[in-house]
């Protein structure tokens, strides 16, 4: 029986759009497109979700690959792209659903310390029973690693877990550990049918 409900946070809970944050930047589209690309496409950026770089090592680096004049707009992508993270429809009142209906729930988040900006902003973070983030922990999924640590960490039974991504490579690693996945295509529905709620 699923008891417990780990969520990835980025096209599960809230809308992850590169494009969307690039686009609000006051340069040419072929300029933002350089951009978007140095940023969310770079080791560096891998290395901030993994904790292993702060935002501004990220920026230094980046900045020695980009063009004087796109310095200032790589800056403000980079501190400012969570800005378009908002709750994916319907998020917030399918998590209240579950939890009124006893699951625990919980998130296992690839994700910089940017994180504990915008999530708290958007989801209320008392709803879940547990968070796990990558940057904290050093560790991305699908290194097994990470969903050993999360199992530890509050003492969960992997049969009784139920891991939603929107990454099929995601959930891979969840299984290796006993851990039930599920690709996650922008359906609540689907979420309740398979803890038959």
């Amino acid at each position: 029986m699923i008891r417990n409900i780990i969520f990835d946070m980025g096209n599960v809970l809230l809308d992850f759009d590169p494009e969307a944050a690039v686009r609000r930047l006051p340069v040419e589209p072929t300029a933002q497109q350089f951009i978007k690309e140095l940023l969310f496409a770079s080791p560096e950026w891998v290395a901030f979700d993994r904790g292993d770089l702060t935002e501004e090592a990220v920026l230094q680096r980046l900045s020695a690959r980009a063009p004087a004049e796109l310095r200032d707009p790589l800056r403000e992508l980079l501190h400012n792209w969570h800005e378009t993270m908002i709750p994916l429809p319907g998020a917030k009142e399918f998590l209240q659903e579950l939890k009124e209906k006893g699951f625990r729930l919980f998130v296992l988040s690839n994700a910089s310390e940017q994180f504990w900006t915008y999530f708290p902003r958007e989801i209320d973070v008392s709803l879940f029973d547990g968070v796990v983030v990558s940057c904290d922990v050093h560790l991305l999924k699908p290194d097994v690693r990470i969903y050993r640590h999360l199992l530890d960490t509050y003492s969960l039974d992997p049969n009784e877990c139920l891991f939603i991504d929107d990454r099929a490579d995601n959930l891979q690693g969840a299984e290796q550990v006993g851990i039930r996945g599920l690709v996650f295509e922008g359906d609540y529905d689907a979420v309740r049918k398979t803890v038959r709620i």
